[in-house]
């Protein structure tokens, strides 16, 4: 068995586009995600997984239909299954995401965005 560490500075900088996480580990059927994120993303739920967004570099925020949420440097946030959202972030933020394997980018949306493979980085 190997136990390696990972640098989260040294991977993010081998990640060059915005809206293409990364597989970075794995743990008990989750994936440990990492991703920069500039723009809009598009407004998507997830039925039966739940997603923490947590802010490693830079702001971003969540908007659901009824609030938006400000996420700054080493705060997180859990958006529960079901629930409608879209990350918009003004300039680049890097994010790690912790979410089930199962769990499509796009939720329940396919559009151009999709990925249907995730690579590891």
């Amino acid at each position: 068995m190997h136990v390696n560490k990972v640098s989260l500075s040294e991977k993010f900088s081998r990640i060059t586009e915005y809206w293409k996480p990364y597989i970075a580990g794995e743990l008990n059927g989750q994936m440990v995600k990492l991703d920069k994120l500039k723009g809009e993303f598009v407004w998507h739920q997830h039925e039966d997984e739940d997603e923490l967004f947590l802010v490693f570099k830079g702001r971003f925020c969540i908007e659901f239909r009824d609030k938006t949420v400000w996420l700054e440097e080493g705060e997180f946030i859990v958006v529960p299954r079901g629930v409608e959202h879209k990350p918009v972030a003004k300039e680049e933020c890097w994010i790690v995401l912790f979410e089930p394997a199962s769990t499509r980018n796009t939720g329940n949306v396919d559009n151009q965005m999709t990925l249907h493979h995730l690579e590891r980085i």
